[in-house]
């Protein structure tokens, strides 16, 4: 039996996680537990600085020296005080920044915390949890009535793109951004969401977005790790 720790970007996330990722990795005795962090003395969830990530982690890791770590923070809006994150920006292409960024990410977290490197799993999501949802549109668009009239207009945005993951990083065409727009009625984070992402289901995600995928397949290979 593995016990995995996920520190999730916000309640969505968290969600997702208990939803759909963690009864996907059950049968493998994988149990994955989402957790979001305190970004002030009142909140949870939402952008994380690396100096709370270390404090976490260190705390998380030193709780049970049997727990591995994980990360489902999103690339778009991540705070510039991640290792690695001016070296990153300047690469031409998604896959390179976040290869890069994952690997500074278990470099300088696993030498603060002083643990063994694969008791933590590096996993940034271009560009945010949203893109997994166009893995499919027509699936996406039967979660809420109304949103079938939108259907071109998501098939449109899918199409314009090589995967799901590279849907941009811009204030104004991020994912979600996207989904707001087009959708009505209007798509809520914390409400839609889960609902769209079972809609779409796991494996279809998997399927369209190798990113995601990677970071599946390292959580599943901890069934036979231990």
């Amino acid at each position: 039996m593995v016990e995995v720790v996920v520190f999730a970007e916000g309640p969505t996330e968290e969600q997702f996680i208990k939803r759909l990722v963690a009864p996907a990795l059950r049968h493998l005795q994988v149990f994955v537990k989402p957790q979001m962090l305190k970004t002030s003395q009142e909140a949870r969830g939402g952008a994380i600085n690396f100096d709370r990530l270390k404090f976490n982690a260190r705390n998380t890791l030193r709780q049970n020296p049997e727990f591995v770590l994980t990360t489902l923070l999103d690339l778009y809006g991540l705070d510039t005080s991640f290792p690695g994150f001016d070296e990153a920006k300047a690469k031409p292409d998604m896959a390179g920044r976040v290869k890069h960024l994952n690997a500074k990410l278990h470099e300088t977290l696993v030498s603060h915390v002083g643990c063994r490197p694969e008791r933590f799993i590096a996993h940034i999501q271009p560009y945010e949890f949203e893109g997994l949802l166009f893995s499919d549109t027509a699936a996406l668009a039967q979660t809420e009535p109304g949103w079938s009239a939108s259907l071109n207009e998501l098939v449109k945005v899918r199409a314009a793109f090589a995967t799901p993951e590279h849907i941009n990083d811009s204030i104004e065409k991020k994912p979600s951004r996207r989904l707001e727009e087009l959708l009505r009625p209007g798509y809520k984070k914390t409400r839609h969401g889960p609902l769209a992402a079972e809609r779409v289901t796991l494996a279809t995600m998997e399927k369209e977005c190798p990113h995601f995928r990677g970071w599946m397949e390292s959580l599943r290979k901890l069934g036979g790790a231990v």
